[in-house]
């Protein structure tokens, strides 16, 4: 009697996408399976391309099937998540902006990714290794548990070669399935009409390994699925001209170096099966039940399509649960345009974010739903709602999708992630560094200053989120938006001021010794204009008139400009906190 999978109370999408891998696996073991115990080990798979920065739309690949692995194992099953890095893929254009590296690298495109130099003044081998390091150090803290697998290693050490002999024995098969697709490269027009249209960054985001688009083994000496780097110039450029089934000889020319030579394929390493082979190959090898795919993957006659013939009718498995995954956007591009080097990687993002918040942006999204990561103020507002959805599952109050969202962030099977022991505002604290540039005693004296009845004692209490949002200020806050506090008051604007401008400076001074806290100061900067008008400080806006806001803001820019010389700047209350009570007595002009 088969397991009936365990539904949680959730209904979240990693949720459901369990319950199916689960009983897809169940379905393909090959005798009955009664327990936990007895299941198969379940795959699932992700595919990347270190062609240059892994960048945030590729992490999808991982985080998709990492979270429903995740959900898998928490249910007591045995999963395997390989990562299968493309690191035998061919190089095929020189990108932009990725320091150590200039034109000259254009001279190995069509070389395997680990033939390729690494960018200058690298600590790795070869250019695959290199930008395969990043992503490795960034799943590591996002808590991401996988098997790599490089697929240099794989071909090059024979791995593969009885599925290379099976490959190039039903050529002719592979041959007939590819042929029904090659007509069609045009989306239907309703689904052309569909397509949003997205900006450069966007479609970067969306890209895969890149492999979508080679050639799939077709040529003038007829179809052959596997592609043989040169023995020449180790490049990709040849052409397949002959092979003999009985005794495997294989016969190339390369267009790049004239090289030629015949080699038995039985014995030969030095090459790969072309992509649209390739790929339902490794599913059946590896046995794959779950692995996503991205739009360029995903099209009417695209690999994933095609595969799901070929590694039946030719390999003999089965084609995985394969979800099409959407657009990753980024807000906040100024300093990372196509044009500087594509869009930021995951080790980006991890400079300004805690891995919590970055599982959960891909975790409370379904997989074909887009959506955006922040660079700019918005990370702000996703703060504030990341912890505020904290507080409601403190409490009880979220919704069971919200919940599991939540609880796939903050951890894993194997544990909670490390956590920030204070995660006070991302707001107040990007706020702190940007008036104090870093400096250490300062912000402790402004974080102590916060909640005098519970001061913090230690940087340590609020880190690692104090140093995300002092990162974040520096490397992504432009240089004119910063807040620099005056050093000396501006006399002619306290002297320009009308009687009740004087006043609401005078009330406010009046206040600081008693409301020295973030809630104090909060009372107080939005109190004075209240009293002003003859209302209590405590006065609800229900109970006020629309009036009160309007003197509110004209109450508040005279302090920006008084302060730090702008119209805007931090919330008030934590400027004032962070100019220190002396010299914020001092710039009001007392």
């Amino acid at each position: 009697m088969p397991i009936v999978a365990q539904s949680t109370e959730t209904t979240d999408w990693v949720s459901r996408f369990a319950d199916e891998v689960i009983e897809e696996s169940e379905r393909r073991a090959p005798g009955a399976v009664t327990s936990v115990a007895t299941a198969p080990v379940i795959v699932v798979a992700s595919g990347l391309s270190p062609s240059g920065p892994i960048h945030l739309g590729n992490l999808r690949e991982v985080m998709t099937p990492h979270l429903v692995a995740d959900e898998i194992r928490r249910r007591g099953h045995e999963v395997r998540h390989l990562i299968s890095w493309d690191d035998y893929d061919r190089y095929r254009k020189v990108p932009n902006g990725v320091p150590g590296v200039d034109a000259s690298w254009a001279e190995h495109i069509g070389r395997p990714l680990t033939s390729v130099p690494a960018p200058a003044g690298s600590a790795y081998p070869n250019w695959a290794e290199h930008f395969k390091a990043a992503m490795v150090d960034a799943l590591a803290e996002l808590g991401v548990e996988f098997d790599g697998i490089s697929q240099t290693e794989q071909y090059t050490s024979g791995v593969y070669r009885e599925q290379v002999l099976h490959a190039m024995k039903h050529r002719g098969d592979i041959d007939a399935i590819l042929d029904q697709y090659r007509t069609k490269k045009v989306l239907p027009k309703k689904q052309q009409q569909s397509q949003k249209p997205v900006d450069e960054a966007e479609l970067e985001a969306a890209e895969g390994s890149g492999a979508a688009a080679e050639d799939d083994g077709t040529g003038s000496a007829g179809y052959f699925p596997y592609k043989p780097y040169c023995g020449g110039c180790g490049k990709d450029l040849t052409t397949v001209t002959a092979y003999d089934d009985d005794t495997t000889e294989l016969t190339y020319s390369c267009t790049e170096c004239a090289y030629s030579e015949t080699v038995r394929l039985s014995e030969f390493n030095r090459g790969k099966l072309v992509w649209k082979v390739d790929w339902p190959m490794r599913w059946a090898y590896e046995g794959v039940v779950f692995e996503p795919s991205g739009v360029d993957h995903s099209s009417p006659g695209s690999s994933f399509q095609v595969g799901g013939q070929i590694v039946g009718s030719i390999f003999g498995g089965k084609q995985p649960i394969g979800p099409m995954y959407a657009f990753v956007g980024i807000s906040g591009m100024a300093k990372m345009s196509s044009s500087k080097g594509g869009v930021p990687t995951p080790g980006d993002a991890l400079k300004i974010m805690e891995p919590q918040l970055l599982r959960w942006l891909y975790a409370r999204r379904r997989p074909n739903q887009s959506f955006k990561i922040a660079f700019d103020q918005e990370i702000q507002r996703l703060y504030d709602e990341w912890d505020k959805l904290g507080g409601k599952v403190a409490d009880g109050s979220a919704l069971p999708g919200d919940v599991a969202a939540y609880a796939r962030a903050v951890g894993t099977a194997a544990g909670e992630l490390p956590r920030t022991p204070r995660p006070m505002a991302y707001r107040t604290l990007a706020s702190v560094a940007d008036i104090t540039a870093g400096a250490e005693d300062q912000t402790l004296r402004i974080l102590g200053e916060l909640d005098p009845s519970d001061p913090i004692t230690s940087l340590d209490e609020v880190r690692p989120r104090l140093d995300k949002a002092e990162a974040w200020i520096n490397t992504q806050v432009p240089a004119d938006q910063r807040t620099v506090v005056r050093d000396e008051a501006d006399t002619k604007l306290i002297e320009s001021l009308d009687d009740q401008g004087r006043a609401s400076l005078r009330l406010l001074l009046d206040g600081l010794d008693t409301h020295w806290s973030l809630d104090g100061l909060t009372h107080l900067v939005y109190g004075v204009p209240k009293v002003q008008a003859g209302f209590s400080a405590d006065a609800t806006p229900k109970e006020l008139p629309a009036e009160i806001k309007v003197a509110q803001r004209t109450f508040f820019a005279l302090l920006y400009h008084l302060l730090v010389g702008r119209d805007t700047g931090p919330r008030l209350p934590t400027l004032l906190l962070a100019v220190g009570q002396e010299r914020v007595r001092k710039l009001l002009g007392e």
